[in-house]
């Protein structure tokens, strides 16, 4: 266990730590390439870019984070107890009949979850949704976030909100796709093409390098949404 502090925050764990974290979770179906491809996207968000910690859950103004790719939350899970959303404890019932943990997040279970996920295609369009009612509501302070995976974009609910949100200039609505090359259909000129031609800021970078990730996800994206494509190993090399 290490003490860390980041931006005037305390945690009790870092990075290190997280394997540790998520080695406490066993049983079967922990999707096991789908949890570790988001480890390093996950902490640096978590660490170094969301305003949310667990004192503030419930206020208007946080940020707010929406696991779309919620199927495998392992990693998820592990960055949310280091971070002190929820007990450490907690994560030895993973999966089991009687935890708040399940094999798929549930938002009334899980402190810092804002949507039930695991389903996938369903995440951006609520972000959409998300950053839509905010704008409406005044708020222009809280950023909204949704990670995904590359396989979801296959599904037509989200080409409808990648084509909703730029001409719409939904500005604090963040994409993170996690490029693991397990999606079924390519797309020409790779997956940031898609976002840049419905008039998104889109950036593509190395999944598992923080410092270019923070980079990435801090970068000026004035009128327009924004996505960060973060390449990791393939899925099933």
């Amino acid at each position: 266990m290490t003490i860390t502090e980041e931006h005037g925050r305390v945690s009790a764990y870092g990075f290190a730590d997280l394997p540790a974290l998520m080695g406490r979770m066993t049983g079967d179906e922990k999707h096991g390439p789908a949890a570790t491809s988001t480890l390093d996207v996950l902490w640096v968000l978590y660490d170094r870019v969301l305003r949310v910690r667990p004192e503030t859950l419930d206020t208007p103004d946080r940020d707010r984070f929406l696991l779309s790719k919620g199927h495998g939350p392992m990693a998820y899970y592990a960055v949310l107890a280091a971070k002190g959303f929820v007990p450490v404890d907690w994560l030895p019932g993973f999966g089991s009949y009687d935890s708040p943990l399940g094999h798929h997040p549930d938002r009334v279970l899980v402190p810092g979850a804002e949507i039930g996920s695991g389903s996938l295609g369903h995440g951006l369009p609520i972000a959409v949704g998300t950053a839509l009612g905010l704008r409406a509501q005044g708020l222009t302070e809280p950023a909204v976030w949704v990670l995904i995976g590359d396989a979801e974009l296959d599904e037509g609910s989200n080409h409808e909100a990648i084509a909703f949100a730029g001409p719409a200039g939904l500005e604090r609505l963040h994409t993170v796709v996690i490029d693991n090359s397990s999606a079924s259909h390519a797309r020409p000129g790779g997956i940031a093409a898609r976002f840049e031609a419905a008039g998104w800021s889109a950036v593509s970078v190395d999944g598992r390098d923080h410092e270019a990730l923070y980079a990435a996800f801090t970068a000026p994206h004035p009128g327009r949404p924004h996505v960060v494509v973060a390449r990791v190993e393939p899925k099933y090399a």
